[in-house]
């Protein structure tokens, strides 16, 4: 079992080192993170047997909240006051999408009351998995649907960066680990690791970012930690979230992409629609600039967006408190909110 399993993750990392390749010199936008995700899709449906990196993978997302937790300084919380009014509109935008994505799953594509909710919940996937199961859905409905919304939206993400801002994303994210300290690049990987494994330990949600996050932004804050990751740690973290998302599709059926798939297509435009319309209301009544507003209000995954945040070189901390914002208000009232419903 371990020899099979280790067999399909060299077969994926094949795969999506190849998908990161050819983005690269096609000089496609996010290479190491679309490129993965990309060949890795493809493969899925095609019925390539692909096996996620476990918790390799997971310990480079630490990394992605080493680097938002290395952007908070002194200056950047006097500044946080200045974000209130736009984090004020996180909860109706939880309500909006969760009110329109409802009756598209219920009704238009006929999943059970628990499924065609827990799956219209713009909150973090595992935890949506988690609830969704305990009160009677379709596991693996949900995981598609939700690895469907992320699939579309970080697809949208670079198209509009590049067309709206003309922003370059095959850019490096940062400093080569050549021209840094290494002290620095030590402790940040100790900050990632430790801040993870204790954030799990007392069950944080979004452990792997959060727990990294809130112990960088201490030792940023006490002037010990003064850089961000490397390029070359940022690409890694990128590389293992593409193949996270790709292989999601994996041992998918013809009737889980008739159904499943097609109604997560739905429901991301929905989606789309909404942050659309938040997005251009904020960015243009002068609430934040247009393109924080666009990737705070870009419910693609909190990893994912904060991958896209940074090689788009906007405000970190404001993008990033946007989405941890929404997945707490998601994870304390969903259920809450279900219970009621179900009364």
């Amino acid at each position: 079992m371990v020899l099979t399993r280790a067999k399909y993750r060299v077969l994926t990392l094949g795969l999506a080192a190849i998908g990161a390749a050819a983005f690269s010199a096609l000089s496609l936008p996010l290479p190491m993170l679309l490129g993965p995700m990309a060949i890795c899709l493809v493969a899925a449906l095609a019925g390539a047997r692909l096996k996620g990196m476990g918790q390799v993978g997971i310990f480079f997302r630490t990394f992605l909240g080493v680097a938002v937790g290395s952007t908070i300084t002194p200056d950047v919380v006097a500044r946080l006051p200045e974000i209130g009014l736009s984090l004020a509109f996180i909860p109706l935008f939880v309500l909006a999408i969760g009110a329109i994505g409802y009756p598209i799953l219920r009704y238009g594509f006929g999943f059970n009351h628990p499924t065609a909710y827990y799956a219209s919940m713009p909150g973090g996937l595992q935890d949506m998995l988690v609830f969704g199961e305990e009160a009677g859905g379709d596991v693996r409905a949900l995981g598609l649907i939700h690895a469907t919304r992320v699939l579309v939206l970080l697809t949208i993400a670079p198209i509009v960066l590049t067309m709206l801002w003309s922003l370059d994303l095959t850019l490096p994210p940062g400093t080569p680990a050549r021209g840094m300290d290494p002290v620095q690049i030590g402790l940040m990987i100790a900050a990632g690791f430790i801040g993870w494994k204790v954030a799990e330990r007392v069950g944080l949600f979004g452990a792997s970012i959060l727990g990294p996050m809130i112990l960088t932004a201490g030792l940023s804050l006490s002037g010990i930690i003064t850089q961000r990751p490397p390029a070359e740690i940022i690409w890694s973290a990128q590389f293992f979230i593409g193949i996270a998302v790709g292989v999601k599709y994996a041992g998918i059926t013809a009737r889980e992409l008739k159904k499943d798939v097609a109604a997560g297509l739905a429901f991301s435009v929905a989606v789309a629609g909404v942050a659309g319309t938040f997005i251009y209301g904020i960015g243009h009544s002068g609430i934040a600039p247009p393109l924080e507003a666009f990737l705070a209000y870009l419910p693609g995954g909190q990893a994912e967006m904060t991958v896209v945040a940074i090689i788009a070189g906007a405000d970190l901390s404001f993008v990033v408190t946007h989405h941890i914002l929404r997945i707490f208000v998601v994870i304390l009232f969903a259920p809450v909110v279900n219970r009621l419903l179900n009364r």
